[in-house]
């Protein structure tokens, strides 16, 4: 298939650019291609991922090979979309989808509407959002094939949830395959759990949630016990629950 044509768009700030295996939610096991985008709204205090703008984002010379070169900020399409042809193309049916991740992607929606249209004629898009701009997200989410939606509680967070905005963003996202992801530790209080049941219960009941205890590299976080009694929390008021860590740290990936 040729490169889609590129129309006159805006450019990117990115993080980076590269291959693996999605290690989260319902997709765990899944090889996408990530396309991290800069820049977050957020401040949450377990995030272990660099999101920060800067001169130079890093771009994986082949796909899953662990090494990298550097592209200057901001990226424009008529530099991704023969990367992402031309990766495609020489490892066929290796890719499942393209994650559009951060960060929060959604900062930078005015290029993700000028992108989608090119970049969804090569692999199905998958966004990871922090579910907090329902505005962005009624701009693009027709061009999704999957939303990710994360609610980040106050208990890991130290900030408010934003409950409101929350809402309005599942009841978007819902139009598309969709799941909430949660992050819970021992700090997670069954309040807070059972309120995001109540939220996927009345809003978007066919959505799943996945409870996602801290990770390490060898290990959770959280006493099992305590894992087993947010679940059995959650699911007497939403039953569509699953337990998933973060399984790319125990596999050493990117």
């Amino acid at each position: 298939m040729p490169v889609p044509v590129i129309p006159a768009t805006e450019s990117a700030n990115l993080i980076e650019i590269f291959s693996s295996l999605q290690g989260e939610g319902l997709l765990v096991g899944c090889r996408q291609i990530f396309l991290r985008l800069a820049g977050c709204n957020l401040d949450c205090a377990y995030c272990d991922t660099p999101f920060q703008p800067s001169e130079s984002c890093r771009v994986e010379t082949l796909p899953g090979s662990g090494t990298f070169e550097e592209w200057s900020n901001p990226v424009g399409l008529d530099l991704l979309l023969p990367l992402l042809e031309r990766w495609r193309g020489d490892f066929p049916g290796a890719h499942h989808s393209l994650s559009l991740t951060g960060g929060e992607p959604l900062l930078q929606v005015g290029v993700l509407q000028q992108w989608a249209p090119a970049l969804k004629q090569l692999f199905p898009l998958f966004l990871e959002t922090n579910g907090t701009l329902p505005e962005s997200l009624a701009l693009v989410v027709d061009e999704l094939s999957w939303v990710s939606m994360d609610i980040k509680l106050a208990s890991l967070t130290g900030v408010p949830t934003p409950w409101g905005d929350h809402e309005k963003f599942l009841k978007l996202a819902a139009r598309v395959n969709c799941q909430v992801k949660v992050v819970v530790g021992d700090a997670t209080d069954l309040h807070e759990i059972e309120t995001v049941a109540r939220l996927l219960r009345d809003v978007a009941p066919a959505v799943p949630l996945i409870l996602q205890p801290v990770t390490l590299p060898s290990a959770t976080l959280l006493n099992p016990r305590r894992l087993l009694e947010l679940q059995g929390c959650a699911a007497r008021i939403h039953p569509l629950v699953r337990v998933i860590p973060q399984t790319h740290r125990f596999l050493q990936l990117l």
